[in-house]
């Protein structure tokens, strides 16, 4: 099976553009490939935004928008199961972003939520992001998307090692 987690960073209140992604591919229980890249997101930042991330204009100056990254990325997000933790944000972001530039996709693809899955396998702890990373021993660069791709990864690798069936948490995402 090969799951594809990501994650972004936006740089404001609207949440419609990325400043940022990362990517980890995990294949046959394993990671892959990674991938990271800032992203001009061509709108302003907000204060809240840059002081969360650590990005600002001056980061991203230089570094593709997202219609320039799309070919790039396009093949790594393609053929298999998106996975984000808090996937209905990610995706969201995701979605906005090809509707932004005119980027025709597809329509939905199937996709699974770590917090989601979380809740269920774990009840009664906090499925923060940073709370699960200090539960597993994950090392963890909260806000940075590259490191927040590869934390995701890793919680969904030990869902599976521990006997959990990710087919049981699919869901299908409109983009």
């Amino acid at each position: 099976m090969r799951y594809i987690a990501f994650d972004v960073e936006t740089p404001n209140h609207w949440n419609n553009r990325m400043s940022a992604i990362g990517i980890t591919v995990i294949e046959d229980g394993e990671i892959t490939q990674e991938f990271f890249s800032y992203v001009d997101p061509e709108q302003p930042f907000d204060w809240f935004n840059t002081q969360l991330t650590g990005i600002g204009p001056e980061t991203v100056q230089g570094a593709p928008n997202f219609a320039a990254l799309w070919p790039q990325i396009e093949p790594l997000l393609a053929g298999g199961v998106l996975v984000a933790h808090n996937a209905s944000f990610d995706m969201g972001v995701l979605r906005k972003c090809l509707w932004d530039y005119g980027i025709r996709w597809r329509t939905e693809v199937t996709g699974l939520c770590t917090v989601v899955m979380g809740r269920r396998l774990l009840p009664g702890i906090s499925h923060k992001l940073n709370d699960m990373c200090s539960y597993y021993g994950i090392c963890l660069n909260h806000h940075q998307a590259d490191s927040d791709a590869r934390a995701c990864a890793e919680i969904l690798l030990r869902y599976i090692e521990s006997g959990a069936k990710p087919e049981q948490f699919y869901r299908s995402y409109r983009l």
